[in-house]
């Protein structure tokens, strides 16, 4: 009975490797052709497999479709987690960036397509969504870390309405710039902003009045 549970388990290994192996492939498919205009039949036709072997991800098109967006996001997340913990021994203020730099390079291999097709296929928008809250609670959560001289509640509530707004497509549509840009830019300007330090008294005595 032991070999025979055994084999089993290594069948069930061996599936589920091949399953994410195929997930792995069909996130590079959406990144560079979107989804929303790709048949079940022409996703088999890009990875040269069977519908039947496509159905193994998930039982219809639209899971299937849920299901490597996740994907591509959870594998974002985890890229993005290791390459903040490479950044630890950083000043403070730098790991803000090196998170948000992060995201911008993960988000770098998504073309037009891929994202259009996210803002409108509502189920993958919620995906997106569910993961810019996330990512805004952890630069909220690093600013706090590199709150020396800066408020982070503000600085904090300004990344968070600009991550926002990347995600809902309207620094896109206000800038030409695409997610990866529009993070990166970010980046820039919460790190040169928190190494100014807090404007000075004398500075908002002087600024002129609406």
């Amino acid at each position: 009975m032991t070999s025979v549970d055994e084999r089993l388990r290594t069948r069930a290994t061996r599936a589920s490797r091949r399953r994410e192996a195929l997930i792995e492939r069909l996130i590079d498919v959406f990144l560079d052709r979107g989804f929303a205009d790709l048949s079940v039949a022409e996703l088999a036709a890009a990875l040269r497999c069977s519908k039947s072997t496509l159905y193994r991800v998930a039982a219809s098109r639209e899971q299937i479709v849920v299901t490597v967006v996740r994907a591509f996001f959870r594998r974002a997340t985890e890229r993005v987690e290791a390459a903040l913990e490479a950044s630890a021994d950083a000043d403070p203020r730098e790991r803000v960036g090196a998170y948000l730099n992060a995201i911008s390079g993960e988000l770098a291999a998504a073309s037009p397509a891929f994202f259009a097709d996210l803002d409108a296929f509502a189920p993958a928008r919620e995906v997106y969504r569910r993961n810019t809250r996330l990512a805004v609670d952890r630069v909220r959560g690093l600013v706090r870390e590199a709150s020396d001289g800066v408020d982070p509640v503000f600085v904090g509530a300004v990344a968070g309405q600009v991550m926002e707004s990347i995600h809902r497509g309207e620094i896109r549509a206000r800038t030409g710039l695409d997610d990866s840009a529009a993070y990166a830019a970010l980046a820039s300007l919460i790190v040169a902003g928190m190494s100014a330090g807090p404007v000075p008294d004398t500075a908002r005595d002087t600024a002129p009045s609406a």
